[in-house]
């Protein structure tokens, strides 16, 4: 069965992406695949800083979620949008993640023959689609095949329901239309 991390770009409890990650991970299921849905603040992580990797070597959660990336045979990545791209959180996920760990360790092994499918959500009339397009770039020039199909969630204030669902069927629609096109094209490259 297909395994699908699922990774939200924000720690903070109440996150709107938070919550489109958790719908997105009823989705996956749905589809037939295991989701693995990671809450980043179970990961704390220094910023990246060469220097101390060297003298310290990987921090013990960023070794943690190395394993959850190398697990998975695709990611979900669930994006807020801040100053008009990714959040500091989650560039600072994928840098830890695509270190290597010993001499012999291939290159952004994490990252080698994955799929990642693109959501996000915001307050704002864009849904934060614009920092989709850099994390776009940022993962296809690490190698990962990003899905075509993307899905940005705009005036996410007032579209959850107090269970944390999506109050317009529509929006859960393209949420599922996301996941599927994840879990299919992972599907492939996996057989």
């Amino acid at each position: 069965m297909l395994q699908v991390l699922i990774l939200p770009g924000s720690a903070r409890r109440e996150s709107f992406n938070r919550k489109l990650a958790a719908v997105a991970a009823a989705q996956v299921r749905e589809a037939g695949a295991n989701a693995d849905l990671v809450d980043p603040a179970d990961f704390r992580l220094p910023l990246f800083d060469q220097d101390q990797e060297e003298a310290e070597g990987m921090p013990a959660p960023a070794k943690a979620l190395k394993e959850k990336f190398l697990a998975s045979d695709a990611i979900l990545f669930v994006s807020p949008e801040y100053n008009s791209s990714i959040t500091p959180l989650l560039k600072n996920i994928i840098d830890w993640v695509s270190r290597a760990e010993s001499d012999d360790e291939p290159d952004l092994a994490a990252y080698r023959g994955k799929v990642a499918g693109l959501l996000s959500a915001s307050p704002g009339a864009l849904g934060g689609g614009r920092g989709l397009v850099h994390l776009r770039s940022i993962l296809g020039n690490i190698g990962v095949v990003v899905t075509p199909t993307q899905f940005s969630l705009g005036g996410a204030s007032s579209k959850f329901n107090e269970d944390g669902g999506l109050k317009d069927e529509g929006d859960v629609k393209k949420v599922a239309k996301v996941v599927k096109s994840l879990v299919e094209i992972a599907a492939k490259l996996k057989s």
